[in-house]
């Protein structure tokens, strides 16, 4: 009977709504996968000569890249800033930071014509090339975050001494990882300037590295409040609320920035009166700095959103749309309306872009059950003591509450409350 009843709980779980979703999905990204290498990008994609970069550079590695923002900025503001209280966001921020790496370099082998090739700029330097740098920066980031995240595994592990020197590493990783996302994010940036001509003005811009380099920073840090909400629900933790408090606060100045910078160079290179053209460029502008910066940067100003989690969650999630539709913009919208050419991906496309995202989701879930990510500080654990001992004082025997009986206290109040 116990056997039976186990495999019905385990068919139970996986006829799940979402895993059958997850399940449809990774196997229309694996068939997508096999089409492509099967039968080219030609074939397999809507890309073509005069539209050469579509879904998967656009969402895949844009995006990936920035959205991963969260691992060097809160690494900076913990162990360089010595910021202590925001180090409970710090191991999540870099776990997801080197899931978003590893599937960026999986959206790469895809994306380019001969994937094979991948390891040649070790081998085979072009230091003219911006796009040199990137692979480079890229890389050697992807390996740092290896490094600080293996003081996770070897925790798991039990090794102690291994851990230790982990540790030792921290702060000159953290410094490191700073360092090499100033360089690749900004230069991600710094690519869309060979292409004067091609890509419409509202985002055309001798700026665009720095722009680059602070939307990562936005974008990081509105990740970290909604990565550290879901995480919370997934995984039955209480959330951070005071933490991501300050998270919020920091965010507005850095999208302050971000819009003053914007709207300024658009100001002194004569081009924003294209904000108000009402054509499908100017529509597009509207939703991305709208969505995603002005409106989360008002949001995170109000202590009342700020003070409410869901409100909190909410604006974040505003914010990581718009900068979604912001880069998707710079590789999408910003080429067809001057090119005068439509692009659609292909069902292959769409399909593999939703595995990655797929996978990296179920590769966070694994993280966070099987290695320590979030770590319990020394309040948490008082608070969940007392939580425990004032929930046994009104259970009664065989371990079930007293006819009538209410809790008095819940995981949110663990000291509880009299009536």
């Amino acid at each position: 009977m116990s056997g039976s009843n186990e495999k019905k709980g385990l068919a139970a779980q996986i006829l799940q709504p979402w895993r059958i979703l997850a399940i449809v999905i990774l196997i229309l990204g694996a068939i997508g996968v096999y089409r492509r290498f099967a039968l080219g990008l030609g074939a397999s994609t809507n890309l073509n000569d005069t539209f050469p970069w579509g879904l998967w550079i656009s969402f895949d590695v844009l995006c990936g890249v920035g959205l991963a923002g969260g691992g060097f900025t809160l690494s900076a503001i913990v162990y360089i800033f010595r910021l202590e209280k925001y180090k409970p966001l710090a191991r999540p921020a870099v776990m997801t930071a080197f899931i978003g790496y590893l599937l960026v370099i999986g959206g790469l082998l895809l994306d380019i014509g001969l994937p094979w090739r991948l390891w040649h700029p070790l081998v085979f330097h072009n230091h003219h090339s911006v796009m040199f740098e990137v692979a480079l920066c890229v890389m050697a980031y992807t390996t740092v975050l290896a490094a600080e995240v293996s003081a996770m595994v070897f925790e798991r592990l039990k090794k102690e001494r291994a851990a230790r020197i982990a540790h030792m590493f921290t702060l000159p990783l953290a410094i490191a990882a700073v360092c090499l996302s100033m360089l690749h994010q900004s230069s991600l940036g710094t690519v869309f300037l060979l292409m004067p001509g091609r890509l419409h003005e509202l985002w055309y811009s001798p700026v665009l590295p720095f722009l680059y380099f602070i939307s990562a920073i936005g974008v990081g840090l509105s990740m970290t409040i909604v990565e550290s909400t879901l995480s919370a629900r997934a995984f039955g933790r209480c959330i951070e609320a005071k933490v991501l408090q300050g998270v919020a606060r920091m965010g507005v100045y850095v999208y302050l920035a971000y819009v003053a910078l914007r709207f300024g160079d658009l100001a002194v290179r004569g081009q924003l009166h294209h904000v108000l053209d009402f054509d499908r460029a100017s529509f597009f502008f509207l939703v991305e700095i709208s969505l995603g910066f002005v409106i989360p940067m008002m949001l995170f100003v109000m202590p009342k959103i700020r003070r409410n989690t869901r409100w909190l969650y909410h604006a974040a999630q505003l914010a990581v749309f718009g900068f979604i539709v912001n880069r998707m913009n710079m590789g999408i919208t910003g080429f067809e309306v001057v090119e005068g050419v439509g692009y659609t991906p292909s069902w292959e496309e769409v399909s593999v872009t939703l595995s990655l995202v797929t996978v990296g989701v179920i590769m966070f879930n694994l993280a966070g059950r099987f290695l320590p990510v979030f770590e319990v500080e020394a309040e948490d654990e008082i608070a969940a003591e007392v939580f425990a001992a004032r929930q046994r004082e009104h259970v009664g025997a065989g371990g079930q509450l007293p006819r009538g009986a209410m809790p008095a206290v819940t995981p949110d109040d663990p000291v509880g409350r009299t009536s």
